[in-house]
C-alpha cells in the first residue's frame, strides 16, 4: 500500500478498503465503504461463480482511527492476521503516515478540521461565549453499547469523581511505556485492572484537549476479564452496565496494588454508613450510590402465610404493560399514553403466580399459588430504571418499541416506599442525569446512543460525535435505561 485514495469528502469515521487501498466513511456516517463492498459484488453477479471464487471474494477494511479491521462479507470484526501477517503492516504503515514529517500537509489540514469543530462547539451563555469541551468516544467496532454507559456514567457526579479523585496506578512495564499498543485477544498479559482503565477514561472526558477519545485499553480490559464481551459483535446495554458495575464492585472490595479501595470510600464524608447498600460482602462507592433494597412478599393463597424476603439491587428492570405496546410515538393518537408511573406500578403492584411459578409454601408443605409483590425498602442515590425493551418469542428475541414518557425532573418515588412516612419531603424526589437509547430493531443490531446532562446543560453523545441539544429533544426518546439522580436541594419542580 504505497498510497490512500480518499474518495470520500466527510473525516469521520474513515475505513481503508484493504484491497484497492480506497478510504471510506463508515456505515454511521454516509455509509460510503458499505457502497463500496456492494459495488465491488455487481461484476460478480453477471456470470457463475466457483467454489474457489466464493471463497476468496471477502472485502475487508480497517478503522484508520483504531486499525480493527471488519469483513463485510462475514458482517463482522476480524482479529486474525494472514500468514505473512500483512494487516499487522498496513497497521504499521497507516501509524507510519501518522508520524512521518511527510504529512505535515495532513496535519494542517487536521489543525484546521479541529479548529472548524471547536468554533462550532461554541456557545453563548449569558452574553459571553463559552467553549464546548465534551469529549465523545471512538467507536471500536459495534462498541456503542459501552460508550453510551460510560458517558451516562461520567456524567453522575459523585459516582464519576470518586472515580477521577483515585490514585492513577502505573501497570505498564518498561518496554511498552509511552507506546500505543494494538491489542489482541492473544495477548497474555492478566496485569489488568478495570478500575484503573476505567478512571482514566473518565478523566480523558469532558477535558476539552480532543474531540474523541479510544477507550481501547479499557475494552482490551473488558475482553480480559468479562468473557461475554469478547469479539466486536453488537451487545446489549443493560447487561454490559450490570457487568461493569458487578466488576468494578469486587476490584474495589478486593484492593488494589494491596490498599483497599473500601478505605477510601470509609474516609469519604459525603458517603455515610446510612447511604450503604451491601452487596456480595462489603460496600463499596458502587453500592454506595446505585445500591437499594427490595422487600420481596409472597403470600400464600391456601393458608395465608406470608414470607418475607429483603434484597439488594442496583438497578430496577421494568416491564412495560401490554395494554400499550402499540404506542409507539410520543404524538401517537391510538389509546392513552404509557407512562414511568405506569411501568412503576406494574413492577410494584400485586401479582398472582401462574402455574410455572408455584410457591413452595413450608406450612403447606407443597408448592401452592400465591401472590407477590415488591416494596421498595431503601432508595438509591442514583436510581437506574432499565425499561424491558427486548423479549423472547418462540424463535427470536423481539424489541417493544413503545413510547414511554418520562419526567425530566420531579420523580416522586414516595408512594412505591415500603414505610414512607419515614421520608423526608425531598428525600424521594428525583431528577434526570442520562438517558441511554436503543436505535433499531432488535439486540443483537441497531445502535446505542445517550443523552446526559452536564453542568444544566444536555447533551447528545453518539460514539465519537457530542452535539449540544434540549430538554425536549430528550423527552422525545425512546428511552431504554434511565438515570435519575436524588434530588438534594429544595425545588419548585413538579412532581410525576
Amino acid at each position: 500500500m504505497s498510497r490512500l485514495l480518499l474518495l470520500c469528502r466527510s473525516n469521520k469515521s474513515p475505513w481503508v478498503c484493504l484491497t484497492c487501498s480506497s478510504v471510506h466513511c463508515g456505515r454511521y456516517v454516509n455509509g460510503h465503504a458499505k457502497k463500496h463492498y456492494e459495488d465491488a459484488q455487481i461484476p460478480m453477479s453477471n456470470h457463475k461463480k466457483t467454489e474457489k471464487q466464493e471463497k476468496v471474494q471477502h472485502t475487508v477494511c480497517m478503522d484508520c482511527s483504531s486499525y480493527s479491521t471488519y469483513c463485510y462479507r462475514c458482517d463482522d470484526f476480524v482479529v486474525n492476521d494472514t500468514k505473512l501477517g500483512l494487516v499487522q503492516k498496513v497497521r504499521e504503515h497507516l501509524q507510519n503516515l501518522e508520524n512521518s514529517a511527510f504529512t505535515s500537509d495532513r496535519h494542517r489540514k487536521r489543525k484546521l478540521l479541529e479548529n472548524s469543530s471547536l468554533n462550532s462547539k461554541l456557545l453563548k451563555v449569558n452574553g459571553s461565549t463559552t467553549a464546548l469541551c465534551a469529549t465523545g468516544l471512538r467507536n471500536l467496532g459495534n462498541t456503542c453499547f459501552m460508550n453510551a454507559i460510560l458517558q451516562s456514567l461520567s456524567n453522575i457526579q459523585q459516582f464519576c469523581c470518586y472515580f477521577k479523585e483515585l490514585p492513577a496506578v502505573e501497570l505498564r512495564n518498561g518496554k511498552t511505556a509511552g507506546r500505543r499498543t494494538y491489542h489482541t485477544r492473544s495477548q497474555g498479559d492478566n496485569n489488568v485492572s478495570l478500575v484503573e482503565e476505567f478512571r482514566k477514561t473518565l478523566c480523558a472526558l469532558w477535558q476539552g484537549s480532543q474531540t474523541a477519545f479510544s477507550p481501547e485499553s479499557l475494552f482490551y480490559v473488558v475482553w480480559k476479564i468479562m468473557p461475554n464481551f469478547r469479539g466486536y459483535q453488537q451487545q446489549d446495554a443493560h447487561e454490559f452496565m450490570r457487568y461493569l458495575l458487578d466488576h468494578l464492585h469486587l476490584e474495589l472490595q478486593g484492593g488494589f496494588n494491596g490498599v483497599s479501595r473500601s478505605v477510601i470510600l470509609q474516609e469519604n464524608s459525603s458517603l455515610t454508613a446510612s447511604s450503604k447498600c451491601c452487596i456480595n460482602g462489603a460496600s463499596t462507592v458502587v453500592t454506595a450510590i446505585f445500591g437499594g433494597i427490595l422487600q420481596n412478599e409472597v403470600n400464600c393463597l391456601i393458608c395465608g402465610t406470608e414470607s418475607r424476603k429483603f434484597d439488594p439491587f442496583l438497578d430496577l428492570s421494568l416491564d412495560i404493560p401490554s395494554q400499550f405496546r402499540n404506542k409507539r410515538t410520543k404524538n401517537q393518537e391510538n389509546g392513552p399514553m404509557c407512562t414511568l408511573r405506569d411501568c412503576l406500578r406494574s413492577f410494584t403492584d400485586l401479582e398472582e403466580l401462574d402455574e410455572t411459578e408455584l410457591y413452595m409454601c413450608h406450612k403447606c408443605k407443597k408448592k401452592q399459588k400465591s401472590t407477590k409483590k415488591f416494596w421498595i425498602q431503601k432508595l438509591p442515590k442514583v436510581l437506574c430504571l432499565h425499561l424491558k425493551r427486548f423479549h423472547w418469542t418462540a424463535y427470536l428475541r423481539n424489541k417493544v418499541d413503545t413510547y414511554v414518557e418520562f419526567p425530566l425532573r420531579g420523580l416522586d418515588m414516595k408512594c412505591y416506599l415500603l414505610e414512607p412516612e419515614n421520608s423526608g419531603p425531598e428525600s424521594c424526589l428525583y431528577d434526570l442525569a442520562a438517558v441511554v437509547v436503543h436505535h433499531g430493531s432488535g439486540v443483537g443490531s441497531g445502535h446505542y446512543t445517550a443523552y446526559a446532562a452536564h453542568e444544566g446543560r444536555w447533551f447528545h453523545f453518539n460514539d465519537s460525535t457530542v452535539t449540544l441539544t434540549d430538554e425536549e429533544t430528550v423527552v422525545k426518546a425512546k428511552a431504554y435505561i434511565l438515570f435519575y439522580v436524588e434530588r438534594q436541594a429544595k425545588s419548585g419542580s413538579d412532581k410525576l
